[in-house]
């Protein structure tokens, strides 16, 4: 089954050490989807990190999905990710303090 948005931002925290991340669980936007019906969840990430300074936004998937990837398919069937520098996310001002810090 589908982990909890706290399990999921746990484990990112975790492999991602000086992130912020957040975690929102859109499951119930997929109710009916095929996806869905084995129990596995889709979630949003946003996830702030140096780690990600000089990479482009495949290459940032990669790591986030990387992390999760043991779950993929059964208990995530899909992510949405928001992956950013804190140099970036500080010249994007609307989405300042939206980020909670992970583990």
């Amino acid at each position: 089954m589908k982990p909890a948005p706290e399990e999921l931002q746990a484990r990112l925290g975790e492999r991602f050490r000086d992130a912020m991340v957040s975690v929102d669980d859109d499951s119930h936007l997929h109710v009916g989807h095929k996806g869905a019906e084995g129990g596995a969840g889709h979630f949003t990430v946003n996830i702030v990190s140096e780690e990600f300074a000089g990479l482009g936004r495949l290459a940032r998937h990669r790591l986030v999905y990387d992390a999760v990837a043991d779950w993929m398919p059964h208990r995530i069937h899909a992510l949405v990710i928001k992956a950013a520098t804190p140099a970036e996310l500080a010249d994007r001002p609307d989405t300042a303090g939206n980020q909670s810090t992970g583990s």
